[in-house]
């Protein structure tokens, strides 16, 4: 199965660089007035890969201005995201590609995080938010819908692209 992501470890010299943005001035543009820069980052499905991406799209966030508490929600989703697509997409297999892009969206005023897996495809959109919060499974798509402005996930022939935004407020 064919796909498009390259270096698949969490831990490269590049992951690394591209996990540390440099400062902000609040206003969605970097502290030397340019754009802020897009964070781009190829795992695998490795549970041990969360917390790297997790880090790098919050602090992504907190340079676009978005402020710390957004930061940690964004943080969250994406945590829960790439847990769903351990469990659902590769079927519990750590060793599948997933791309991670973040960057600032000018047009909705936010970040824009998109998770890419080469998975089973299954579309979470099609299922129903759960109701019953003290049952297990499920909360994480609550999150997601909760968390963020906007999401959108687009099945692929091999696999899913989750979009997801959220605003600056």
């Amino acid at each position: 199965m064919a796909h498009h992501a390259k270096d698949h470890s969490a831990t490269s010299a590049a992951n690394r660089a591209a996990a540390t943005p440099a400062g902000t001035n609040g206003s969605g543009a970097a502290a030397n007035g340019k754009a802020p820069r897009e964070l781009r980052l190829n795992v695998t499905s490795d549970p041990a890969n969360l917390a790297t991406v997790r880090r790098a799209c919050e602090a992504l966030c907190v340079e676009c201005g978005l402020g710390e508490a957004a930061a940690g929600e964004v943080g969250l989703v994406v945590n829960e995201a790439m847990a769903n697509i351990t469990r659902h997409a590769y079927d519990g297999a750590t060793d599948r590609p997933v791309s991670v892009v973040a960057r600032w969206d000018a047009r909705a005023n936010g970040v824009t995080i998109i998770l890419r897996d080469w998975g089973s495809g299954f579309n979470p959109a099609s299922v129903r938010p759960k109701q019953d919060p003290s049952q297990p499974g499920g909360l994480g798509l609550v999150c997601i819908r909760c968390l963020m402005d906007e999401v959108h996930y687009a099945p692929q022939p091999d696999g899913m692209l989750l979009t997801m935004t959220k605003r600056k407020k």
